[in-house]
């Protein structure tokens, strides 16, 4: 089964979390992780995200940057967030962008990522 990667501009932690949180609620236009914008409410993740999630034919694998580094270094380089499919050779190729995913709402993501896996 292939793997969808999906990592959030953010880094991993309670603490974390709970400064994301504050920060995507007072402040929404300055938060820079827009795939967590998307994909959360306030404290979890959003019932349609997460529906979509379960019927795709990858599994999904969510990482945080500050994991990204330590675990896949090479992909740390590109801006975030951003998604990465694992080809057939076991190596990450990027399947959406930064500014794809900074330019998408819900819908469009979801509609984006059916399109773009293959069949």
């Amino acid at each position: 089964m292939k793997e969808l990667l999906f990592v959030y501009n953010a880094n991993a932690g309670v603490l974390n979390g709970v400064l994301d949180t504050l920060h995507k609620t007072l402040s929404p236009g300055t938060y820079s992780c827009s795939l967590c914008a998307l994909t959360y409410g306030a404290f979890t993740m959003r019932p349609e995200w997460a529906a979509f999630l379960r019927q795709l034919p990858v599994t999904p694998v969510f990482l945080h940057r500050d994991e990204l580094r330590t675990q896949y270094p090479e992909l740390a380089r590109l801006p975030l967030p951003a998604a990465f499919l694992r080809n057939a050779a076991g190596n990450w190729e990027q399947f959406l962008t930064a500014t794809e995913l900074n330019q998408a709402d819900l819908a469009s993501l979801m509609a984006l990522v059916q399109q773009r896996l293959p069949a």
